[in-house]
């Protein structure tokens, strides 16, 4: 019977690993490309329902409810999980091709337990993303000053975490995880030890990007165009040469959008 190739330092890959430089890197567009889908989706039928108000059961005398009234806590997170997919996933793509090449090796547990731990911190953020939502969509899209005054601070507070040593710290390791995959040693060799270093990795990428998801809900959850644009700059940030400057580059920008809003309240109805 033929042995299965194996790689060997300074050699060519195996044949299972050089697929995982196609493979892996596909499974996590597409499932990005079906978050951004879902999220689309989602943001047209908000808009929608938001322009047509609808009257929920049980509110009889009451104005007519918008759409971000009537959604469940449920639909909001696979929401939320569809967004987290679609705007995290191609930044973590070589973090994944990394766990993937040893897992196809046999060192470590499969693939799957590592990019659940992960989903898990992110799903996490959900709820309190889902509780500050119900509080601004309505005063965002009435383009109430306090709202605005609000999306400003938010604003400025996430450049002034751009620019903290602990962000740069969890920046760091998103960019070169090496040593960070080395100290689980033989533990991620089982599921629970799998999970909880994606876990623990998604805690570093929370770290990097909880300022950015603040921005996000308070400019309104389901703004495709900020969506695209913190998903860009994640993306940078964690693989460009230039990572670490494009977070600064940031910053400024976010210092006068924040400034902006601040001054001039109105404007989030512009900018969302």
């Amino acid at each position: 019977m033929a042995r299965p190739r194996t790689s060997v330092p300074g050699g060519r890959p195996s044949t299972g690993e050089g697929s995982l430089r196609f493979v892996v890197p596909g499974v996590l567009l597409a499932a990005a490309a079906l978050g951004w889908w879902w999220s689309v989706q989602m943001a047209d039928d908000m808009t929608a329902m938001s322009r047509f108000p609808v009257e929920m059961p049980g509110m009889d005398g009451m104005p007519g409810m918008a759409a971000h009234e009537a959604m469940s806590l449920g639909a909001f997170m696979l929401a939320w999980l569809a967004m987290m997919t679609a705007m995290m996933f191609p930044a973590i793509v070589p973090v994944v091709k990394l766990y993937g090449r040893a897992a196809a090796a046999g060192r470590v547990a499969p693939l799957p337990f590592f990019v659940l731990g992960y989903i898990a911190v992110w799903t996490s953020v959900g709820l309190p993303a889902y509780l500050a939502w119900r509080e601004l969509m309505e005063p965002i899209d009435q383009g109430r000053a306090w709202a605005g005054r609000l999306a400003g601070t938010v604003l400025l507070a996430a450049a002034a975490w751009q620019l903290t040593p602990l962000k740069s710290v969890c920046l760091r390791h998103c960019r070169s995880p090496m040593g960070f995959f080395m100290r689980f040693g033989k533990a991620v060799s089982r599921p629970w030890g799998a999970l909880r270093m994606g876990g623990t990795h998604g805690l570093y990428c929370l770290g990097c990007c909880w300022a950015l998801m603040a921005v996000l809900v308070a400019l309104g959850a389901m703004n495709l165009a900020w969506m695209l644009a913190l998903a860009i700059l994640i993306a940078l940030e964690k693989n460009a040469p230039a990572g670490q400057r494009i977070a600064q580059v940031a910053a400024a920008v976010f210092v006068a959008v924040g400034l902006l809003l601040i001054v001039r309240p109105e404007t989030i109805t512009t900018l969302t």
